[in-house]
């Protein structure tokens, strides 16, 4: 595991409002944890709320991998890891927050746009789904740079894709 970085993301978790499960997930500190955000335009559902953190688009559920995976499954109707499976064959970008991404689909409808009409395409993601994987120095790569959090995006436009990164100190 990366050396103890917790200090960095307690700082910034306290400006940008994060629980405590959150900021110890987005530290690496949870690796048997998974990352849940449920868009409000998604899901409706004021109880989920008291299970995680409310954010300004939807609610964001840190729990442990097995509630997780159930929890996904029962808001989303898909498996988690078949979906994160489907999704890995696009990149696109989930922001660091894990509540935001931009999907690749996206860059393709800005440019139809400049030649059709068509103005309520909208790309936010409904659901993200993500879990951190401890340093792995032998298997090499972003891997060895600290611990990655892969993570998993369903866009409003139907397109699903990941995006992975390294918690660095």
């Amino acid at each position: 595991m990366s050396t103890d970085n917790s200090g960095l993301f307690h700082v910034q978790s306290q400006l940008m409002g994060m629980t405590t499960a959150r900021e110890e997930f987005l530290a690496g500190d949870r690796p048997d944890d998974i990352a849940l955000f449920l868009a409000d335009s998604y899901v409706s559902d004021d109880r989920l709320e008291s299970f995680g953190q409310a954010v300004d688009n939807g609610v964001l559920l840190v729990v442990d991998g097995e509630r997780g995976r159930n929890a996904f499954q029962a808001a989303t109707g898909k498996q988690a890891m078949e979906f994160a499976q489907s999704a890995m064959s696009l990149e696109g970008v989930v922001d660091s927050d894990l509540t935001s991404g931009r999907c690749p689909d996206r860059e393709a409808n800005d440019e139809t746009k400049a030649e059709t009409t068509a103005s309520d395409d909208t790309h936010d993601p409904q659901f993200i789904f993500a879990f951190a994987e401890e340093q792995n120095d032998d298997v090499g790569g972003i891997y060895a740079e600290g611990d990655v959090v892969h993570a998993y995006a369903q866009c409003s436009c139907g397109t699903a894709y990941s995006d992975r990164w390294a918690l660095q100190d």
